[in-house]
């Protein structure tokens, strides 16, 4: 299996003889408007050119609909006919974009011979979760392949515990970058994990690999790269077990 990070949630995932392309943000730097009126976003701009994030690329997940994880470029410049995995609260909206190979994942799917099952998260807590709506996660298994648990975006909730326990992963990617959002009561409240749950999950998964993503591209993301490792390591929490890649490392895992 080899992942690449290409920035936030985006990451291109060789697996069982297919290419995926996750949760496609491929806007340039500070195309959108910005969450905190710290920075316009993306806060940095892709690590390669386009059309090399494109290469080879079979199909497409998309863990929800949020501009950072399925942008307007991504719907411009995509295929119309790629198989596009998704939750089924999305497929029509997905749809109305042109795409006309739109597969829901309600439990399980079976893809070019591996299988993908679909994780439900909590993206926030409280009236935040309501605002931000229903998000995915999804297990990918597969003949001669490691188990990979994607969470997507969502602080740690019973969904994502009870995968790591029933599936035992040997790969699991988090949304670590600390994402705020304010609730009601003008609070601020985490709609991903931070670094302290980051950890918690790799506690909870010792024999796995953790993989962190989602960090230093958005302008309401509050936990660094730096803070994220400097924690782990106060935690016992080594660089073999957590992994913090920059935007467009390569893993072999």
């Amino acid at each position: 299996m080899n992942l690449q990070l290409i920035r936030n949630a985006t990451l291109v995932l060789d697996y069982g003889g297919v290419r995926f392309l996750i949760d496609p943000d491929l806007a340039p730097q500070h195309e959108r408007p910005s969450f905190t009126g710290a920075e316009r976003n993306p806060t940095v701009d892709l690590p390669m050119s386009l059309d090399d994030v494109l290469i080879g690329i079979d199909a497409v997940v998309v863990s929800h609909l949020h501009a950072d994880h399925f942008d307007t470029v991504a719907k411009d410049v995509l295929p119309k006919s790629i198989p596009l995995f998704c939750q089924a609260s999305d497929k029509e909206r997905i749809e109305e974009s042109g795409f006309s190979a739109v597969q829901v994942v309600e439990d399980t799917i079976i893809h070019a011979g591996l299988t993908i099952e679909r994780i439900g998260g909590h993206h926030g807590t409280g009236d935040v979760e309501q605002l931000m709506g229903q998000v995915s996660g999804f297990v990918f298994s597969a003949d001669n392949e490691p188990t990979l648990y994607w969470a997507g975006d969502t602080v740690i909730c019973e969904e994502v515990e009870s995968a790591i326990k029933t599936y035992q992963p040997d790969v699991i990617v988090t949304h670590s970058g600390g994402a705020m959002w304010k609730n009601q009561a003008g609070e601020p409240v985490y709609i991903i994990m931070d670094a302290l749950q980051t950890v918690n999950v790799a506690q909870q998964a010792p024999d796995s690999t953790v993989v962190a993503v989602h960090m230093e591209a958005l302008d309401h993301c509050t936990t660094t790269r730096l803070a994220l490792r400097d924690i782990a390591t106060q935690a016992g929490i080594s660089a073999e077990r957590l992994l913090i890649p920059v935007d467009g490392d390569m893993l072999t895992l």
